[in-house]
């Protein structure tokens, strides 16, 4: 099946897709807040109804919390599932929108045309340009060039309570050859990608208790210990003067990239001064010898992101406090164990603790990171498909945060999965004047179109 006339529809039915894009964005499908649970069903029913409008066999199953949603279509060629998800962020501050956030507007900017609103970007936005690349070969060739599951849920932006007892309870339905995630960007306004790479996550908080109250630092200061000089010296051992994470075993399983992708990567033109510039700093802090992309992508790493203890008002309260804590968080690359890591960050800290003092541990979750297997060619045929669409040659390339569903898919349905979006960084998903580029609405739903094509084919 040719792809031409399919990609020529897309074209002509632009303004069509868009009103369509609209009416999905005006319901407020908040997951987070209880208020909104019938709207969260409402645009479960509107996904639903859209796919049976193309004569996909589409219902909304039931979940303890929002339902998801899952279609079939039959086709030649592989087999892929499509995931998406309906649910948006919460609009907070209201007062900061130019407009309302559930009443989609599109405007010109001096960088293009956007669409404004909560969920253009994040997912909705992105979730309908695979729905209008499939209408649009439904159109033209009355099937799909591939057999597709679609699979869309409405808590992604609430922690996914639901998700891993649906896809433990639907593993057979939804089992394909590959996933294909749309929650994600293009590398620049040129650039198109495939996100390979994912961090994984672990959170500590940790609290270092000495004396049973806090204590008047005039009479007590020298003889007794202070938590906060405990904890800072623990913080101040959690890396070395290269910059490496001192942690026992911590680099077990972390691997080096390929040449090939290290070329993909070294072919970008990332700018670390300008990336630094643009907050203030301008030279990069983390493990010597490595590019600032390799750290972000590639490399794990550990931060304080809180310290307290103390008095913290205005003016000078002389005290020795009875606790000190502190937020530890490592992001994981490769085969990184989160629980064995966790137990030696553990065990670390308990051997630095001087005589009168305890700690307690707080974990705030662990999850391993998720590096897809770029062996299957169907990757580097979607890789290709990208590059015919966009400007410049597309790229597999990393991501500093985490996306748990793919990992999910892994560890549940034994897939890998494809990461591909076309959001932009200055998107302001989670923020107030979210926006979704017309150009990556229309050159994503193009680019979808390509690929299924070119994956049929393989």
């Amino acid at each position: 099946m040719s792809v031409d006339p399919v990609l020529s529809r897309i074209d002509s039915t632009l303004d069509d897709s868009l009103e369509r894009l609209k009416d999905f964005l005006r319901i407020p499908s908040i997951s987070t807040d209880p208020a909104y649970a019938e709207a969260c069903d409402r645009a479960a029913d509107w996904l639903v109804s859209d796919l049976q409008s193309m004569g996909i066999e589409a219902e909304k199953r039931p979940t303890s919390g929002h339902p998801m949603v899952v279609g079939h279509a039959d086709g030649p060629g592989p087999h892929l599932l499509f995931y998406g998800h309906y649910d948006v962020q919460p609009v907070d501050p209201l007062d900061l929108w130019v407009n309302d956030p559930f009443d989609p507007q599109i405007e010109d900017t001096p960088k293009g045309r956007v669409i404004r609103g909560r969920g253009t970007s994040d997912d909705k936005g992105q979730l309908m340009t695979f729905v209008e690349a499939c209408r649009a070969w439904i159109a033209e060739h009355g099937t799909l060039p591939c057999k597709i599951t679609f699979f869309f849920e409405g808590e992604e932006e609430s922690g996914s309570p639901s998700l891993i007892p649906f896809l433990e309870d639907n593993a057979d339905d939804l089992k394909a050859d590959v996933a294909l995630i749309c929650d994600t960007t293009l590398y620049d306004s040129r650039v198109p990608a495939i996100t390979t790479m994912l961090r994984g996550m672990l959170k500590e908080e940790i609290t270092i208790t000495g004396p049973g109250r806090d204590l008047h630092s005039g009479m007590y200061g020298g003889p007794a210990i202070n938590p906060i000089r405990v904890l800072a010296r623990i913080i101040a051992s959690l890396h070395d003067d290269q910059g490496r994470i001192t942690v026992p075993g911590f680099y077990d399983g972390v691997p080096e990239i390929p040449d090939e992708i290290r070329a993909q990567w070294d072919g970008l033109g990332f700018d670390h001064t300008a990336f630094l510039g643009g907050v203030g700093l301008s030279v990069p802090a983390g493990e010597a010898g490595r590019s600032a992309l390799e750290m972000i992508w590639a490399r794990p790493t550990c931060e304080v992101n809180g310290i307290g203890g103390g008095y913290q008002g205005a003016g000078f309260k002389t005290v020795l406090p009875a606790q000190a804590h502190a937020k530890i968080s490592f992001r994981l690359v490769g085969d990184q164990d989160p629980h064995a890591i966790d137990q030696s960050f553990r065990q670390m800290v308990q051997d630095m603790l001087p005589a009168d003092c305890d700690v307690t541990f707080n974990s705030d979750g662990a999850a391993p990171a998720s590096v897809m297997s770029i062996d299957n060619p169907m990757f580097e045929t979607a890789r290709q498909a990208l590059s015919d669409e966009w400007p410049d040659e597309a790229a597999f390339i990393g991501s500093g945060g985490s996306i748990p569903v793919a990992g999910h898919f892994q560890t549940l349905l034994g897939m890998e999965s494809m990461l591909i979006g076309f959001g932009k960084d200055d998107d302001q998903i989670h923020s107030p004047n979210e926006k979704y580029d017309i150009e990556s609405f229309h050159r994503g739903t193009r680019s979808w179109a390509r690929i299924l094509q070119a994956i049929s084919a393989t």
